[in-house]
């Protein structure tokens, strides 16, 4: 079974869809690894892609990584390269409203209706949750009126702030901010009110076994896509400063997160 690539989790748009295949396609061609980067477009369910068993080089949710036994080969972390990540190989929920709405802080939105993408995704649902929970110990009393879920990915999301289906909402901050280089109109309908502490990124895994000599070359061959001349231009749009290869403890943080006793969104 020929392993397979795939950058689903952050294809924000169409071009960077074709950015991340044209990064990913250099890479594997010269590690001398004669993989497919394959399409898995929304709306098919990420659950069902990292399940597969022939990943070789595919970007998967740290929270699904951090409990699964065992887990998938981490190959690499992206660093992004807008300023507030700090060079490191971490990510935020970005909590963000409507551009026309009279909200200003997180706190005005409560009382409202609250959206998130999936129960089970770090960054649209567990990330928001955890963050509330203080607010919502403190004042003894349930946050917000009403929760809308199923809004599936960041899009989503965008998309029900503009039809008023909810107040406040959860985004992917590098998807985020890919969205805001690569696609500003949409971008400029939502607005960030608030955002969570930082956590370690989505990785790109393998479910597949890789021999030593096969991870050793495709990490070499992903730093050297983010210096190379050739696709200078595919990581500006992308945002990226480079990859590392972090510790896959540094992800229990994630799983431990998930097994805090945090109100549901019927219950913020």
């Amino acid at each position: 079974m020929t392993p397979v690539a795939n950058a689903r989790m952050y294809s924000a748009t169409a071009s960077v869809r074709a950015d991340w295949k044209q990064l990913l396609a250099w890479a594997l061609a010269h590690a001398g690894l004669a993989w497919d980067v394959i399409d898995y477009d929304a709306p098919a369910p990420l659950s069902a892609l990292w399940a597969r068993g022939d990943l070789g080089l595919a970007m998967m949710c740290g929270l699904p990584f951090s409990q699964r036994a065992p887990r998938p080969t981490l190959v690499a972390a992206p660093l992004p390269s807008p300023a507030r990540y700090g060079g490191r190989p971490v990510y935020f929920t970005d909590i963000v409203v409507r551009t026309g709405s009279a909200f200003e802080t997180l706190e005005d939105t409560f009382g409202g209706i609250v959206g998130y993408t999936l129960a089970d995704s770090m960054s649209g649902g567990v990330a928001l949750r955890n963050h509330l929970a203080p607010y919502r110990a403190a004042r003894g009393m349930r946050l917000y009126r009403g929760a809308v879920g199923g809004l599936i990915h960041a899009r989503g999301v965008i998309e029900a702030l503009v039809e008023g289906r909810i107040d406040v909402g959860p985004l992917d901050s590098y998807y985020h901010d890919l969205l805001r280089r690569n696609e500003p109109a949409l971008a400029q309908k939502v607005r960030i009110v608030d955002s969570t502490e930082a956590m370690p990124i989505p990785p790109l895994v393998a479910t597949t076994p890789l021999t030593p000599g096969e991870l050793a070359r495709i990490r070499s061959a992903l730093q050297e896509a983010t210096r190379t001349p050739e696709l200078a231009a595919v990581t500006e749009r992308l945002l990226l400063a480079g990859f590392v290869s972090p510790d896959p403890a540094d992800y229990d943080v994630l799983a431990a997160i998930s097994l805090r006793a945090i109100p549901p969104f019927e219950e913020l």
